[in-house]
């Protein structure tokens, strides 16, 4: 895979690793993966899933390409006084946990993002994405 593209074909095979992980959770997820431009490549959303999930799970994994760094690290750096006070103002861009960039020889080359349960459960299933996207790279 080049560092610029996010192949279609990995891109169901790390749906298929998180929608697997969504089920072993026990939780509704939607699941999604983007190519460095934050354009969805794939995108998955399981039976009973919440509806605010489903665009939830897009716009983690465009925050995490923007931003260039895990969701889960934004929730600290967004409070008053942080650094990246004033950014949970951007309806585009998710705060906390469930997205998480995909980098490749220092870029970001796409990322995942999932929504549905819990932070920890959201992190947990994008977290299966990654694995799969890391063994075939």
């Amino acid at each position: 895979m080049s560092c610029c593209a996010m192949k279609q074909e990995l891109a169901r095979k790390m749906i298929a690793a998180m929608d697997k992980k969504a089920l072993e959770v026990g939780v509704p997820m939607a699941m999604a993966v983007c190519d460095p431009d934050g354009s969805l490549v794939a995108f998955e959303r399981q039976v009973n899933v919440l509806p605010v999930s489903i665009g939830l799970s897009r716009k983690k994994a465009f925050t995490a390409i923007a931003l260039k760094m895990p969701t889960s690290n934004l929730a600290n750096l967004t409070q008053p006084g942080q650094e990246l006070w004033g950014l949970h103002n951007d309806p585009e861009l998710v705060v906390f946990g469930g997205g998480i960039p995909l980098v490749k020889d220092g870029a970001v080359v796409g990322a995942v993002g999932v929504s549905g349960g819990s932070v920890a459960e959201d992190i947990s299933v994008a977290e299966a994405g990654v694995a799969c996207w890391m063994r075939e790279n």
